[in-house]
């Protein structure tokens, strides 16, 4: 018996006649073609919208360092090679005047929490505007943030105390505020290390103990913030920067050869965030 069979999908009407079962297997596998071809395409329209990004690269002398090491051009070579448009432009944030050379978490919590809003305070811009002209933001801090204090009574994200337990309050705050944005996502170095010579071991292990923190607590899968672990590449796993990573024997800053070697990594942490994979990717970029 010969049936005429008639369907419609996605506004188009299909009608043949089902003779044997050959004749039903293959309407089921037309009705499937049809469902999976407009999904194939969505597909590659996300992917496209991948290979464009606006970055804006906040920092001080540490990240200037790896920023001379190569990653304007890492990044122009992987446009070139890979048919992406990742524009990167750098800031020094915030400024020496008015704001003072200061980006510790109680400087990022005072600008982008405390004194959020439409315009910039002390001529710093927050969150609001950042997140209008860029797609991905990455922030840093220099190295005296790993000179950390013993916790005082009581914490408070107010203060500008260098304490694990304000520090800790400062990112949680932090947090929340750029969750408020998800379509803007977030890179965020961990600590730049000192060396033995700058701190003490108690200073050094707190670091390391707030280094932790953020990527093992602090760190959420799933969210728009993702972190470079920028202090056990210096540190080699340990508490204090490596001496032959360091400018001089009381100088923190990466020299040239450490700076040559890591900006790569960072890059490919970059890029791992920006194109989907961040939470299945090193976290050193390794």
């Amino acid at each position: 018996m010969t049936v005429d069979t008639g369907f419609s999908v996605s506004g188009l009407h299909l009608k043949f006649q089902e003779t044997t079962r050959e004749g039903k297997d293959m309407k089921s596998i037309v009705i499937a073609l049809l469902l999976v071809v407009p999904w194939i395409a969505n597909c590659d329209e996300e992917k496209e919208m991948k290979k464009n990004a606006n970055i804006l690269y906040l920092h001080h002398s540490t990240g200037n360092c790896l920023w001379n090491g190569g990653i304007p051009d890492w990044v122009a070579d992987y446009n070139r090679t890979q048919g992406t448009a990742y524009g990167i432009a750098e800031q020094v944030f915030p400024k020496n005047e008015p704001y003072g050379w200061r980006n510790y978490p109680f400087d990022y919590w005072n600008i982008w929490v405390n004194n959020a809003g439409d315009s910039a305070y002390l001529e710093e811009p927050t969150l609001e505007m950042l997140t209008q002209d860029y797609d991905l933001v990455v922030f840093k801090h220099c190295f005296p943030v790993s000179s950390i204090q013993r916790d005082r009574d009581s914490s408070n994200p107010a203060s500008d105390e260098k304490t694990l337990g304000n520090y800790k309050l400062q990112y949680a705050a932090l947090k929340e505020k750029m969750r408020s944005f998800p379509e803007t996502q977030f890179l965020v170095w961990t600590n730049a290390a000192l060396l033995s010579t700058n701190c003490t071991v108690e200073e050094a292990t707190r670091s390391r103990e707030f280094v932790d923190w953020v990527t093992g607590e602090w760190d959420e899968t799933g969210d728009n913030i993702f972190v470079w672990d920028f202090f056990s590449l210096e540190t080699d796993g340990k508490i204090f920067l490596n001496p032959s990573y360091a400018n001089g024997e009381k100088d923190p800053h990466p020299n040239q050869d450490f700076a040559a070697r890591t900006a790569p990594l960072f890059c490919r942490r970059l890029v791992s965030v920006i194109e989907g994979t961040g939470d299945q990717t090193s976290l050193t970029g390794e």
